[in-house]
């Protein structure tokens, strides 16, 4: 079970009158690096320095197919899924976004212990991991919707109990992201900085959150004045590639207009010391799918093609 947060020190406290700035206390990369490490030395410091980092080419066109199929399968209801575990897009039926993936799916759970991802965030956090979250997310041609400017790390403190900066997310791309069909855009260096948001936690705040987040995010002054400092960037590339990334980074996605979906495989990677404790700024946590709250240990990593 989770543990009570009263022992724990709040080096980020948020949702409180006023927004301010923090800086980081807690490393961005917490292994140390050697040649038998799994990213190189200048993947290593990339990271460190922006906060995120691109991996193309990681997955086989037979593998990306594979995991292509069984997405059209899920988003189908070809598989069955439980309701709290699907997401809509703003008024519209359409799948915005599946959770617990790697429960639903032998293959995608397959995917998220792969070496190839969870062994390189395995290092670079310095501990085994486990499943904070996973999810499979949809952004449909011609009316998939903006995901607004945030970090996540505010929003597992705050509501979820993530005690430290030390978790990584990592995009699988199961289709081709470009320019123009809504990638990921991230603030490279923004990572070292903590923005305290103001405001507080509305009850059950994830039920509207998941459509449309607008409590836990920066003010648009203090994303003007973020942009100017670490400019603003995006993670393209084709199927196959992987996008890690630091849980303060600041990041979100345009809405997409083109005839072209994107859609990605999401596995959010806590360290295993790092296990969330009561939330520090909410009356009570998330669900579950949200927030794996009671892990039973460690994910074990495997080594080899996924089919």
């Amino acid at each position: 079970m989770p543990a009570a947060k009263e022992a724990i020190q709040d080096d980020y406290p948020t949702r409180l009158s006023q927004e301010q700035w923090l800086e980081r206390k807690d490393p961005a990369v917490w292994g140390k690096w050697s040649p038998e490490a799994p990213l190189t030395r200048a993947e290593t410091r990339s990271f460190e320095k922006n906060g995120y980092l691109v991996m193309t080419g990681v997955f086989s066109a037979n593998e990306i197919a594979a995991l292509q199929d069984e997405s059209a399968r899920m988003r189908a209801g070809e598989v069955a899924l439980e309701p709290e575990n699907v997401i809509t897009e703003p008024n519209s039926a359409a799948v915005r976004t599946v959770f617990r993936l790697d429960e639903q799916s032998t293959l995608f759970d397959r995917l998220a212990r792969d070496k190839r991802v969870a062994g390189r965030v395995s290092y670079l956090l310095g501990d085994d991991v486990y499943l904070h979250q996973s999810r499979l997310n949809y952004k449909p041609g011609f009316t998939g919707k903006e995901f607004y400017w945030h970090s996540d790390f505010e929003t597992w403190h705050a509501e979820d109990g993530m005690p430290r900066m030390r978790a990584i997310s990592a995009s699988v791309l199961l289709t081709d992201n470009d320019a123009l069909n809504g990638p990921l855009m991230l603030m490279p260096g923004s990572h070292q900085t903590f923005v305290s948001c103001a405001g507080e936690t509305p009850q059950d705040n994830h039920m509207t959150s998941l459509k449309k987040q607008e409590v836990g995010v920066p003010s648009h002054d203090s994303l003007s004045r973020l942009a100017e400092k670490f400019g603003v960037d995006y993670a393209a590339g084709r199927a196959g590639t992987v996008i890690l990334f630091d849980c303060n980074t600041i990041h979100g996605s345009n809405g997409n207009i083109t005839p072209f979906p994107r859609s990605n495989a999401f596995f959010v990677y806590n360290a295993w010391s790092n296990r969330v404790v009561e939330p520090f700024a909410a009356e009570k946590p998330r669900p579950a799918f949200l927030s794996s709250r009671d892990p039973q240990g460690p994910i074990a990593i495997e080594s080899g093609k996924l089919v």
